[in-house]
């Protein structure tokens, strides 16, 4: 079936956890009096790496508690498996029962064959001690490890479902079968960029007529014993002495790097006349979303150009100017050179919009949450939006000449039109261009 035009696609419906906390109202709260969810790091020990603080989800421990409102057949069916979902998944499925509550859908009040699932995530990692067991069964005399005693005595002390905890298709999986979600499902796995993606292809199959509602999530931690340490080997994090809660500091000239964090958000979308059939409360529209890719034949990601290729693709679908945009919520890692190419990018398409509107950056105040970051800062631009108000640039003291940027601050009019990019260390960009509802003429 042909995209549809006539085939609006709204938000009705948001939910996540994050390092501010596991509602919107408290997302809202710590963005808007400028908190930081940056605290010293005790998801692991971190004896033998120089990394001692993160912004890790605070108030996600894991229990039954932490889904939201939940009817006694969920409960009992989540509760079931967070025996067999690793942390990303149990953020992602807390985030989506969130979202699904929000939208004032209940359990038996949606056509299953209609309602779609699309999930994105980082790379998932096993943690070091699910083989604990299976290493020691693997230890020669001489306590060096056995090779050719792996597949008789390492691999049979492994849990049975010890992979479905970490395979990146399972938070889509567990969403669905928990809430009888029979229409299309997809799972994206593009780090940082899975969130605007996931926006992106949940929006086409609502216009190609495929679904009437789509989940849309995204899911991601830098707080892990094994991403962590290769993020600190192959990406630039900051570390050192002074105030951890002002170690990120999007487009400021003392950036040193980006501060590892988690989370997962969930947008639920719907088509506009389904929504308003049912009463539906709309938050926002989706106007445009791109995808783009630009990298050189060794892997490494021109992010310039990707970004500028996703904003101008988003814009044209979106029938925008960039004078028409309020506000402009940006990928800012806080990294030297990524700013540097994101203000580049935003010049390039925006021109002198990037230097005349404000620009926010939630990573501000709790860093890069990996593939659950991008969906995080969306819904932190649509409730600013539906407050009127934007939240400050957190930490932004000294303009650095080759990020020309307006920093947001507090009382900053929201507006009703805004663009949101993210970007991969492999130049991988997405981008969404959301309004609010109902938009000015």
């Amino acid at each position: 079936m042909s995209l549809s035009e006539n085939r609006r696609v709204v938000i009705t419906g948001m939910g996540l956890v994050s390092p501010l906390g596991l509602s919107l109202d408290d997302l809202w709260r710590g963005l808007l009096a400028g908190t930081s969810g940056v605290g010293p790091l005790d998801a692991f020990p971190s004896g033998g790496i120089p990394l001692k603080h993160a912004a890790q989800a605070w108030g996600f421990s894991g229990d039954i508690d932490n889904f939201g409102p939940l009817d006694s057949d969920r409960k009992k069916a989540i509760r079931k498996g967070l025996k067999v979902m690793c942390r990303e998944s149990q953020m992602a499925v807390a985030a989506a029962q969130r979202a699904i509550h929000d939208c004032g859908i209940g359990p038996q009040e949606h056509q299953p064959d209609r309602f779609g699932c699309v999930f994105g995530s980082d790379y998932m990692l096993t943690l070091p001690e699910d083989f604990t067991v299976s290493v020691l069964k693997c230890r020669a005399a001489d306590g060096t490890f056995a090779f050719d005693a792996w597949a008789s005595d390492g691999m049979p002390q492994l849990t049975p479902l010890w992979l479905l905890k970490y395979l990146p298709n399972m938070p889509a999986s567990h969403i669905a079968i928990f809430n009888d979600l029979r229409g299309p499902s997809n799972s994206l796995t593009l780090r940082e960029a899975s969130g605007h993606l996931a926006i992106g292809e949940a929006t086409v199959t609502i216009q190609r007529g495929a679904a009437d509602m789509m989940l849309a999530g995204s899911t991601g931690t830098r707080v892990h014993p094994m991403k962590t340490v290769h993020a600190l080997q192959s990406e630039e994090v900051a570390l050192g002495d002074g105030d951890p809660t002002q170690w990120s500091r999007p487009f400021d000239k003392q950036r040193k790097g980006m501060v590892l964090g988690e989370g997962s958000a969930v947008l639920i979308l719907e088509e506009l006349s389904h929504a308003e059939a049912r009463g539906a409360r709309i938050y926002g529209e989706i106007l445009g979303h791109a995808a783009r890719n630009a990298t050189d034949a060794n892997g490494v990601g021109f992010k310039r150009r990707a970004l500028g290729l996703a904003m101008q693709r988003a814009l044209a679908l979106a029938k925008t100017t960039p004078d028409r945009l309020s506000h402009i919520h940006a990928h800012a890692a806080s990294t030297v050179a990524g700013d540097r190419d994101e203000a580049g990018a935003m010049h390039d398409i925006l021109g002198g919009v990037a230097q005349s509107i404000p620009t926010v950056a939630a990573k501000s105040h709790f860093g890069n949450l990996g593939g659950g970051s991008g969906m995080v800062e969306c819904i932190a631009s649509i409730l600013a939006m539906q407050r009127g108000e934007l939240f400050p640039l957190l930490n932004y003291q000294t303009p650095d000449p080759e990020c020309a940027i307006r920093a947001a601050h507090s009382g900053d009019p929201a507006g009703d039109l805004f663009i949101s990019s993210s970007v991969t260390p492999q130049g991988q960009a997405g981008c969404v261009v959301i309004g609010g509802w109902p938009m000015r003429p």
